[in-house]
């Protein structure tokens, strides 16, 4: 029914058939031949999120979330399923669901508040009366108490007192007084005033104890010991932590004193602390800051006083992630990428390291982005959400023997009847030092190899991150637009090892400009892309990319940098992450290195650009601000080049959050290179 009536939607706003007239089409619907995706077709889309699997292993409770078609927004709601794929069941409205130790209830977030389900019964109490957010919600051992995150509100800062109008009088607000050194966030706006804190509160109901204090901020889960007094947790509570905002400690709290003991010190991020289940050590992530642009994130373990603390040697070259100790107290699960493919692998305290599964991911429904996570039964069962290029995330079980399987399919009633373009991996070496890269191919449904089809080389963000094999929607409206496209992991991509990561420091964009030129001619090899019909686009980095590609070469028929940012010196004065680039990224700071800034900003190359662009940007975009879209559109106003500016109202740098938004992007953008397309496919 869902994907029934979001075909009637589509039918609707586009001037379909009268009422009159849908009789026949419903009895059509079966009958009819697979059709392309399309853009109302996002609308239909289900991604399962935040498996959570029940202590005895049987059942897996999960976020499902779904696209809301009247509201325009993504819809979140938690079922259940049984760990054999069977009594699959909407359990609540919520998210970020925690099963008791015991397994007989169930912690979640839901409308602002912490609830609590008997889970065989199924009633619900709920247990706060909270006027901020919770979040980080975790069990204590015995099941009786619950930790949790939430922001505690301080008074803003001023200088005078502000005049109280008279009764009835329509004055404008009050001014506001900014001192704080991180003060906006993208998706969020202006931040309150206020630090985060962690509490504790009975099951049982009652009022939340604060347990945290002091003007810095406790934003992560905390791990509760194994005798139930302290919370193991990571923060910045160093004295100059606005300024050292890459480095966090772990700490331990006593619920009853609240006294703060510091258990590591060392200049680098420590974080994700899980207690072994005998209480005696404790297991995180983290690394020696080097002030690079990317370091490898490796695994640690401690005694629970701090003491020992040491590198479990695993030989991987790749970030680790999301800890999760065996409840035997053996080994660890974590989560790293590897080549584009999410995986959870089994570590001894040894280092030996035994994968387990791959494919996690698919909340990421709009790009071929990781992602996703686990959880672990107390026989060593796993759950997670598992994502092919064929679908998104599905919920998965699986063991230490290393098989898994798909317990749900949120969307075969959609995608059944849809023509995906396939996804097939290549492998390029790059033309500027011979590096192997890899990137992935989307043909067009009904592909036919003796044809010449445009291309679109399509970017991904970051850059420190990386695509794979994944599922996408917009590569699959792209494809389905009857274009072959390109997405690819060039030097400074994760999921590489941390050489090929680091690529990228003080030189970027840099050579990965060669990497991703190298990946357009070895798909022109291949003989079936018309070489007069390219195109390019991204976003974020791969908006920065695209900007700085058209201003290095003239092969493109048509551009669309989405959410570039095309001044450097601009950008990092200006956005809600403006600290985040000095000395990782460039060398020093804007005013005493401006020509360094400016060598490295797409607008120094403008003046060369003559390719048709297309600027995307939402108008709520704090991370890469409108401001910098409009740089490069004036400049290529000044200079005749054909351009426009897409503004899309109301949205931040996540453009996908809303899912008419997504699909208004890729519409944008594909009419904006058919525009330009010198004929349509030849033979």
């Amino acid at each position: 029914m869902k994907r029934l009536a979001v075909v009637l939607f589509g039918i609707m706003i586009s001037g379909g058939p009268p009422l009159g007239a849908l009789g026949a089409l419903f009895g059509a619907l079966h009958a009819q031949e697979a059709e392309r995706f399309t853009g109302i077709d996002v609308f239909g889309l289900e991604y399962a999120a935040d498996p959570q699997i029940s202590p005895d292993g049987s059942h897996v409770v999960y976020v499902r979330t779904s696209m809301d078609i009247m509201e325009d927004r993504k819809r979140s709601e938690l079922w259940i399923i049984g760990s054999d794929g069977s009594d699959h069941r909407r359990l609540a409205e919520g998210s970020s669901p925690r099963w008791s130790p015991a397994g007989d209830k169930l912690g979640y977030v839901s409308d602002g508040q912490i609830l609590v389900r008997w889970m065989d019964t199924g009633e619900t109490a709920t247990l706060t009366q909270l006027l901020e957010s919770p979040s980080g919600i975790r069990w204590s051992p015995d099941g009786a108490r619950i930790a949790f995150n939430m922001h505690v509100p301080s008074t803003p800062p001023s200088l005078v007192s502000a005049l109280k109008p008279p009764e009835g009088a329509n004055w404008a607000a009050p001014p506001i007084m900014e001192d704080r050194f991180k003060n906006r966030q993208d998706g969020v706006g202006y931040l309150d005033f206020g630090f985060d804190h962690l509490f504790v509160m009975s099951v049982e109901g009652g009022t939340p104890t604060q347990i945290t204090s002091g003007d810095f901020h406790h934003s992560s889960p905390a791990a509760w010991t194994a005798d139930g007094e302290h919370l193991v947790f990571s923060a910045n509570r160093n004295p100059d932590w606005e300024y050292d905002f890459r480095n966090s400690e772990l700490y331990v709290v006593s619920i009853v004193g609240r006294e703060i003991e510091t258990l590591t010190e060392r200049s680098g991020p420590d974080r994700t602390p899980v207690v072994s289940p005998d209480g005696r050590q404790v297991a995180y992530v983290g690394y020696d800051d080097r002030i690079r642009t990317y370091q490898v994130t490796r695994l640690y373990v401690m005694n629970r006083d701090g003491s020992d603390q040491r590198e479990v040697p695993v030989e991987l070259d790749r970030s680790l992630s999301a800890p999760v100790w065996a409840p035997d107290g053996s080994g660890i699960y974590l989560q790293y990428d590897d080549e584009g493919n999410s995986k959870i692998a089994f570590v001894t305290l040894t280092g030996e390291l035994e994968i387990l599964a791959h494919n996690v991911g698919g909340t990421s429904y709009g790009r071929p982005y990781g992602g996703g996570s686990f959880s672990v039964a107390n026989d060593g069962r796993f759950a997670f959400n598992e994502t092919r290029p064929e679908y998104p995330g599905d919920v998965a079980v699986g063991g230490r023997s290393g098989s898994t399987r798909r317990i749900t399919r949120l969307n075969d009633d959609l995608l059944a009847t849809k023509r995906l373009g396939e996804v097939e991996e290549i492998w390029w070496t790059s033309s500027f030092d011979d590096r192997p890269i890899q990137g992935w191919i989307v043909r067009p449904p009904e592909f036919d190899p003796s044809r010449r089809y445009p291309l679109i080389l399509e970017i991904h963000g970051g850059p420190i991150t990386n695509y794979g094999d994944r599922f996408s929607a917009e590569m699959q409206l792209l494809a389905s637009a009857d274009y072959v496209v390109l997405y690819a992991n060039p030097r400074g991509s994760t999921s590489y090892g941390e050489e090929f990561g680091d690529l990228l420091y003080r030189n970027y964009p840099g050579n990965d400009y060669d990497d991703l030129m190298s990946g357009v001619d070895a798909v022109i090899d291949l003989g079936y892309v018309d070489e007069d019909n390219l195109f390019v686009t991204g976003g974020s980095a791969g908006g920065i990319m695209s900007a700085w590609i058209i201003g290095k070469t003239d092969r493109f028929r048509a551009a669309a940098p989405q959410k570039p940012v095309v001044n450097w010196y601009s950008k990092v004065l200006t956005a809600d992450n403006w600290y985040g680039y000095y000395d990782t990224r460039y060398e020093g700071v804007p005013w005493e290195n401006p020509e360094n800034y400016l060598k490295f900003s797409p607008i120094s190359l403008v003046g060369n650009v003559t390719t048709p662009t297309l600027l995307i940007t939402g108008e709520e975009d704090l991370r890469t601000p409108l401001s910098e879209t409009y740089q490069f559109f004036h400049a290529l106003k000044l200079l005749k080049v054909e351009t426009a500016v897409v503004r899309l109202p109301g949205a931040s740098h996540d453009i996908s959050r809303r899912p008419s938004q997504l699909v208004a992007k890729i519409a944008n953008i594909v009419a904006w290179f058919d525009r330009f397309k010198t004929t349509s496919i030849t033979s």
